[in-house]
């Protein structure tokens, strides 16, 4: 019984290929000198297989088709040091679709969320949604509809999927309005070191929230009341004043949130709120005034916009292999900073004329990069709040540095972790010298030099060495992707269209 249904996960991994390659199973038997009713018998899991016909079949689709590795894993193998070309669109916010999945809470109405993207991090939240009742639908081109249930079962609540976001933390707003007491998870996510959730606590306690935690959950306690005054942040977090948000959305009086951010997934937030039926003044600044409703029941529908860290990505992609390419529908807004600085660095780029996203506020401008020879930034590259230099962006800057002639300093002052993974780049042959846990410096230009590596349990980092992996001449494994995936959908063959060569390997498990 085992031994079928490994051969039943082969055979569907193999029909998955081939269908991804365009193949017929005719086609496929054809190749491999058999008949197509043993290629139907394998696609079936019907037939057992040796691993030299799966070498074979591995061979004619282009793509092994298994490895050996983590069980579950799924892998990337990169040939890289060829030049990317054409065009490329930025798809909607992670960000943004993860703030507007626990905004849905608030609604009692259906909430449609158009062009979603499809990453793990959404598909973990809808799991931990459908488990406590909520109804969500796709359909069309990746739009997402949400329904909730009268009340929600949070008893019920899927505990595994919720350990595995950090967005988990921002049911609390929604929630409080709506329920004396409740349970959630501890958030998960990225591995980037300590990130208190006080500041949360300290702006909901304004709404009658009192949090206790325990070893693995927030037990949650609520007296409702109405803010008396302004509530300051005392961090200007995106996650903080999301969450600050959603409380203020039920709040059926006026509240206004000071050292708010106006980063990008905080205006789309504001927006889907505002067609809600909330008022709120001042979206785009740090002060906030919001006027909320005590009963939202609407069907609502919504775009979210492009997400700027993606934009980026691929604009690092075409600068570490030199290369011309278009990258449409980029949220300009929130990459002014990142092309000045890059500007300053001597790359050379071309904007189109504005255009608004389909929420008709976000500025969206198409960027045409060219080949450029860098030199490294004068000054240390380092983050702060929006209008500066996005934290998410950071990493990005780590490969173009590896790039560019000279010294560079990386200061990733937020993050206790994260400029640790950025050292997986020497691997690859880049001058990476660790400062201490904030700072690394980083010498270019890199003569690069394929490598097989873990992905590093960060997101951004994770891609980094993705991208500097396509830039180097040769064959490169990039294990264990999850992290990855978790906020870009598709990402290898979108880059496979601007002419990257990267193979997708999946693990058989039990």
């Amino acid at each position: 019984m085992e031994t079928r249904n490994y051969a039943e996960k082969i055979g569907t991994l193999i029909q998955e290929t081939r269908q991804s390659r365009g193949m017929t199973q005719a086609e496929l038997a054809k190749e491999l000198g058999t008949s197509q009713s043993a290629i139907n018998r394998i696609e079936k899991g019907g037939q057992n297989i040796s691993l030299d016909m799966l070498a074979r079949i591995s061979d004619v689709l282009s793509s092994q088709i298994v490895s050996l590795n983590q069980p579950g894993s799924i892998n990337l193998r990169i040939e890289g040091g060829h030049k990317l070309s054409g065009e490329i669109t930025t798809k909607t916010s992670k960000n943004a679709a993860v703030a507007l999945l626990c905004a849905s809470l608030l609604n009692r109405g259906t909430t449609t969320l158009k062009h979603v993207a499809r990453i793990e991090e959404v598909n973990r939240l809808i799991e931990v949604l459908n488990s406590i009742g909520v109804k969500t639908r796709w359909f069309g081109d990746n739009n997402l509809e949400i329904t909730p249930p009268a009340r929600l079962k949070l008893e019920k609540m899927d505990v595994n999927a919720a350990k595995r976001t950090r967005s988990i933390i921002m049911f609390l707003g929604p929630l409080l309005h709506q329920y004396r007491s409740f349970n959630i998870p501890f958030a998960g996510g990225c591995s980037l070191g300590e990130r208190t959730v006080e500041p949360h606590l300290d702006g909901l306690k304004v709404f009658g929230l009192e949090v206790n935690t325990t070893s693995d959950s927030y037990i949650a306690s609520v007296a409702e009341k109405k803010p008396t005054r302004a509530i300051v942040l005392s961090e200007r977090g995106d996650t903080v004043t999301e969450n600050i948000l959603m409380a203020a959305a039920l709040n059926d009086g006026t509240t206004i949130i000071r050292n708010a951010s106006p980063n990008y997934m905080v205006q789309d937030l504001c927006f889907y709120l505002e067609k809600l039926g909330v008022k709120i003044d001042g979206i785009g600044t740090t002060t906030l005034t919001v006027t909320g409703k005590r009963d939202i029941n609407v069907d609502v529908e919504y775009y979210p916009s492009e997400d700027p860290i993606e934009a980026m990505s691929f604009i690092a992609a075409a600068i570490v292999t030199k290369s011309e390419i278009t990258i449409k529908r980029a949220p300009i807004e929130f990459l002014e900073i990142e092309l000045q600085v890059l500007e300053n660095m001597g790359f050379v780029y071309e904007l189109s004329e504005e255009y608004a996203a389909h929420n008709g506020h976000t500025r969206l401008v198409d960027i045409t990069t060219k080949q450029s020879s860098l030199k490294a930034s004068t000054d240390k590259i380092h983050p702060l709040p929006f209008p500066g230099l996005n934290i998410d962006n950071l990493p990005f800057f780590a490969l173009i540095a590896a790039t560019a002639k000279g010294r560079t300093l990386i200061h990733d002052w937020v993050y206790e972790n994260r400029a640790i993974y950025l050292t997986e780049l020497t691997k690859l042959n880049a001058k990476v010298e660790m400062v201490d846990p904030h700072r690394v410096y980083i010498e270019g230009p890199t003569k690069w030099k394929p490598a097989e590596i873990v992905t590093p349990p960060a997101l951004r980092p994770g891609v980094v060495v993705l991208l500097a992996m396509i830039a180097a001449p040769g064959i490169s494994t990039l294990r264990n992707i999850y992290v990855i995936n978790r906020g870009y959908e598709d990402l290898a063959n979108r880059l496979n269209k601007l002419g990257a060569k990267i193979s997708v390997i999946k693990d058989i498990t039990e």
